[in-house]
């Protein structure tokens, strides 16, 4: 034991020295910010993906041979061969989704029992889950916060009630029992709440995919990605959903069930702060949102129909149509303080061609008091969102190869962008192609 300590301690050092880390790549708006594109962009500098929190209420949108391919729980490196993809312990996993997206991924020719391992931490979404979601949802009426419904929230309630199984469970002969002590909890708290739909009907389903599920490399993650640190290997922790969706600094009651932040990956992964060296941050070049809560530069006109048609604005999990507006720099400025962003990347930049003019909000006005910080209460607070414009420009972004080539117009709008977050751009994406990435610096 003590050489075995006394050796890690020495890979460790060696580690520190040579400043092998973990890189963050998340999204700063409410998600829908196109991080499965980019992630497919940088993964091949590193030698694993890892997914480190939320469920399948995520959507990662890819293009491999210009089929468009949607991720939900699985990493978006997945496509790329000699990578290894992980999903964290911070991850909620519903084997049915999971086993329906697994077929699409393979139906591409790729071998996921050799590329994909699964911690045993991470907790599984089970049938009751679902259903407490929908009757919870329901019983908000109009107060209901645009749940997907996907069974996340209540996952995440049973994994901090210390009442959850986790993928590691499928794997004990006692599973099916504790299956049914958690289903039959579910069960009371759905009689009280008037929940009428037969859950046994999906049982059949999720028992199937528990045994697919079982065929997969489930391992305790954690000592997993460390034993790579130590040995050289560069990790890109991968983020679901946005920072402003986050349980602790989002627009609360109106966000997701886990953090969204930096600091979510050392949690939902099991890696040390010191590990952690460059964070990416995603923004599209305007803003939107899916479901209910505020969203102060929201535009209920005709520029918000534009954004809507011309970005194809619908949720790539829901199907919903996302509401639009100009991009928040107050929020995006919040965001990347949050997450120390490094470098800030604006996607769809290319949506915004043809206008005659992009707004860009850098103050709010609230209770008659002018501010810069993002405020604690955004659901009980008239917030007034103060733009400044800079002029659209009369050519295509999407014919644009390098920096140089992007109209001052846009650029006016990068600076500006720049100067209220205290950020660098590093990459403008200008188009849903691979290669439609422009690197800034």
């Amino acid at each position: 034991m003590r050489d075995f300590f006394c050796k890690y301690q020495l890979q460790n050092i060696f580690a520190t020295q040579l400043r092998i880390m973990v890189d963050a790549l998340l999204g700063l708006q409410w998600g829908d910010e196109g991080k499965g594109k980019i992630v497919d962009f940088l993964a091949n500098e590193y030698a694993i993906i890892a997914r480190f929190q939320g469920g399948p209420n995520a959507g990662h949108t890819l293009y491999i041979n210009d089929k468009k391919v949607v991720l939900h729980t699985i990493p978006s490196g997945v496509f790329h061969p000699n990578l290894m993809n992980v999903i964290g312990n911070g991850v909620v996993i519903d084997p049915v989704s999971f086993q329906k997206e697994c077929e699409e991924i393979e139906s591409h020719g790729i071998d996921l029992k050799k590329v994909l391992i699964i911690s045993e931490r991470a907790h599984l979404i089970l049938p009751t889950h679902k259903a407490l979601d929908k009757a919870s949802e329901l019983s908000k009426g109009k107060n209901k916060i645009g749940s997907t419904l996907k069974g996340i929230g209540p996952t995440y309630m049973d994994k901090t009630g210390r009442n959850g199984l986790r993928v590691g469970d499928i794997l004990q002969k006692d599973f099916k029992e504790r299956y049914d002590a958690l289903k039959d909890k579910h069960l009371t708290i759905l009689q009280q709440l008037n929940f009428d739909e037969d859950i046994n009907q999906w049982e059949e389903e999720f028992f199937a995919s528990i045994e697919e599920l079982r065929k997969h490399t489930i391992v305790g993650v954690e000592f997993y990605l460390n034993d790579k640190i130590v040995s050289g290997k560069k990790i890109l922790a991968e983020g679901a959903q946005g920072t402003m969706l986050d349980i602790d600094f989002g627009t609360y009651p109106f966000v997701t069930s886990s953090n969204t932040v930096t600091a979510g990956l050392c949690t939902g992964l099991g890696i040390a702060p010191k590990w952690v060296n460059k964070v990416y941050g995603i923004s599209k070049a305007y803003c939107t949102r899916v479901g209910s809560g505020p969203f102060p530069t929201e535009l209920l006109d005709e520029v918000g129909d534009l954004l809507r048609k011309t970005g194809n604005e619908f949720g790539s999990t829901t199907g919903r149509p996302r509401r639009c507006g100009w991009i928040d720099l107050v929020a995006l400025q919040y965001a990347c303080m949050i997450n120390g962003v490094t470098d800030l990347i604006i996607t769809k930049a290319d949506v915004l061609d043809g206008m005659d003019r992009i707004g860009a909000c850098t103050s709010y006005t609230i209770d008659g008091v002018n501010t810069n910080q993002f405020p604690y209460d955004v659901t009980n607070k008239i917030i007034e969102a103060n733009y400044e414009y800079v002029n659209g420009w009369d050519k295509n972004l999407a014919d644009c190869k390098i920096g140089s080539d992007l109209p001052q117009s846009f650029l006016n709008l990068s600076a500006m962008i720049e100067a209220k977050t205290g950020t660098r751009i590093s990459h403008v994406s200008n188009g849903v192609g691979r290669d439609q990435l422009i690197q800034m610096i």
